[in-house]
């Protein structure tokens, strides 16, 4: 993301086209720039993907079903901040939003003089929640790595009368000789030693 001083790239959903007008000026008068501006969040992870915005503000009365589903695939696909401005406070809905990737969520709509500090806020939690889930996310991996790499070592030791040090040698060396991971090794010796183990039968 861009330093919190510098200009944004944003995009506005809004329902209403004379309130969407006076966010863009408050928008323009902070130094940032609307790249794109909709009615509908319908298409919203689309547009995302296409004009690539640092922020996206969404200024609407209250986040129905629709919208709530298009944060959330946002989220999935292409996260980005998102600061949602909401005219009705509503403890069940606004917690809906934020499981939805809501980085911000304000209650009694958007004030010009307030604009600047709640999008540092939000792209600030977004940073952090981001970096929370490349953690999570890498020790997943490392985890599922680590048990496809005992499951290697256990076709091994079957199938060439080895122990589990010498079964994790011949990975390491199968790894080195193909300038590979050894997670990788291990899942190619996965695939080829368990098409040599005959299907267990279950007891009729």
């Amino acid at each position: 993301m861009p330093p919190l001083t510098a200009s944004l790239k944003v995009l506005l959903v809004d329902d209403e086209v004379v309130r969407a007008a006076m966010v863009e000026e408050a928008l323009i008068a902070e130094g940032h720039e609307v790249i794109c501006r909709l009615q509908s969040p319908a298409s919203l992870n689309e547009m995302v993907a296409r004009h690539q915005p640092d922020v996206v503000i969404i200024d609407m009365e209250s986040p129905d079903r629709d919208t709530l589903d298009s944060m959330a695939l946002l989220n999935r696909e292409n996260p980005r901040p998102v600061v949602f401005f909401a005219d009705q406070h509503d403890p069940d809905t606004m917690q809906a939003a934020l499981k939805s990737g809501v980085s911000a969520y304000v209650v009694d709509g958007l004030v010009a003089g307030r604009v600047k500090a709640i999008i540092e806020v939000a792209i600030a939690r977004f940073d952090a929640f981001q970096s929370l889930r490349q953690e999570l996310d890498q020790t997943r991996n490392q985890l599922a790595e680590r048990k496809r790499i005992e499951r290697a070592k256990g076709l091994l030791m079957k199938h060439q009368g080895c122990d589990e040090e010498q079964a994790y040698r011949m990975l390491r060396k199968l790894a080195m000789d193909r300038g590979q991971r050894i997670a990788q090794v291990a899942d190619s010796v996965i695939d080829v030693l368990e098409q040599l183990s005959p299907p267990s039968s279950e007891p009729e």
